[in-house]
C-alpha cells in the first residue's frame, strides 16, 4: 500500500511590524513568526515539532496498560 505524503498548508501574513506571522490552516494551534519567509518556515517547523512533543508527554503519561504505540512515518512533500 502507498502512502501520501502528509501536506500542511502553512499561512504567511505580513506583520504590520515587519515580518511575517504564521500558522497551519490545518493546525491553527500552530504558530509563529519571523523577520523573513525563510526564517518564519523555519520556526513555523519548530513550533509543530513542539507541539506534537507536547502532545505525546502528555498522552505517555496518561498511558494506559495494553496500549500498543508505533511510529507511523508520513512523507512530508
Amino acid at each position: 500500500m502507498k502512502l501520501d505524503p502528509l501536506t500542511l498548508t502553512a499561512v504567511f501574513e505580513p506583520a504590520p511590524e515587519g515580518g511575517y506571522t504564521c500558522h497551519f490552516e490545518e493546525l491553527p494551534e500552530v504558530f509563529s513568526q519571523g523577520e523573513t519567509l525563510e526564517e518564519a518556515r523555519t520556526n513555523l517547523a519548530d513550533a509543530l515539532s513542539l507541539v506534537m512533543a507536547h502532545h505525546r508527554d502528555e498522552a505517555r503519561a496518561r498511558g494506559s496498560a495494553g496500549v500498543l504505540r508505533e511510529p507511523l512515518r508520513l512523507v512530508a512533500s
